[in-house]
């Protein structure tokens, strides 16, 4: 499910991946179980006001590497 990322094109971070939601540009949303809910649950809602698929079930630090980062990620998203 993570390979997805390392293709295609993304944003990393909560802030980034609000913005491309807001923007109508986020095609798929992933976020880590492991993240402060109060960062994720807005993300939720929107995603679901959006009707934009969210992948789960893996850490922050498994994101952060799927994403090519060194350091952990609470969520990314791919990007049209």
């Amino acid at each position: 499910m993570l390979e997805r990322l390392k293709n295609a094109d993304i944003v990393i971070g909560a802030k980034q991946v609000k913005k491309a939601l807001t923007h109508d540009r986020a095609e798929c949303v992933f976020l880590a179980a492991d993240a402060d809910d109060r960062i994720l649950q807005p993300l939720r809602e929107l995603c679901k006001e959006k009707e934009i698929e969210i992948k789960a079930g893996f850490t922050k630090k498994e994101l952060g590497e799927a994403c090519s980062i060194e350091v952990g990620a609470a969520a990314a998203a791919i990007i049209k």
